[in-house]
């Protein structure tokens, strides 16, 4: 299979992760998402099998970030949400012939390369769509999509039921894989939470962050609404 690209959409980081306003600064929510990022695009770049990584944002920080690791830079889109932002590039990479993508967000650093292995593994030959939940199942926190047209997206708080049934309307029987990494996004206290109760053997920039703030990283009220 020829190697797919992975798009990463990446937020203003000024004010990104306002459900965490509760037990973080602005300063400290900004910090996070970086160290968050880089992270996920370590993860990526250790990966074999992967072409180039596309980074959807109009971020300064996260742009210089993509810079250092090698990562192409696509603004269009970026002020679009989640959705805009994948599907944007998207269209860029059909445009260009590529085979498929790979779309993770910024803000899962327990992702590791094994896990994204395993996604490559199920992936089927063209067309084909593969999904890894989170651990809600209500969010999509990895699609593999091949070619980049062929299943419309809509990523959201409940997009992974909606995105297997549009799977399934394009013709496509979709592949489900559950990995723990890639589930558990960070958006709440709760999440700050859980992450930090894992204490991996190595901990990522991420751990290593938390861990050295002065702030207790307990659960606390989900204001999702």
């Amino acid at each position: 299979m020829t190697a797919l690209w992975t798009i990463v959409p990446v937020k203003d980081t000024r004010g990104s992760k306002q459900r965490l306003s509760a037990c973080l600064t602005s300063e400290q929510r900004k910090a996070l998402a970086l160290v968050m990022l880089e992270d996920v695009l370590d993860a990526i770049a250790a990966v074999t099998g992967l072409a180039r990584c596309l980074l959807v944002t109009i971020d300064p920080e996260a742009t210089a970030l993509a810079g250092r690791l090698g990562a192409r830079v696509l603004t269009d889109g970026a002020m679009e949400g989640h959705t805009g932002a994948v599907m944007s590039a998207a269209r860029l990479l059909a445009a260009e012939g590529a085979e498929g993508f790979l779309t993770l967000p910024g803000d899962i650093p327990n992702v590791t390369p094994a896990e994204i292995t395993q996604l490559l593994a199920a992936h089927r030959s063209p067309p084909a769509f593969t999904i890894a939940p989170a651990h809600d199942e209500l969010g999509s926190n990895a699609v593999l999509c091949s070619p980049p047209g062929a299943v419309p997206l809509r990523f959201g708080d409940n997009s992974f039921f909606p995105h297997l049934d549009a799977a399934r309307r394009a013709g496509i029987e979709p592949t489900v894989l559950n990995l723990p990494g890639i589930a558990l996004d960070i958006d709440t206290p709760e999440d700050l939470a859980r992450f930090m109760a894992l204490k991996p053997q190595v901990p990522t920039r991420t751990f290593r962050f938390l861990e050295g703030l002065s702030v207790p990283l307990t659960a606390g009220q989900d204001d999702r609404a």
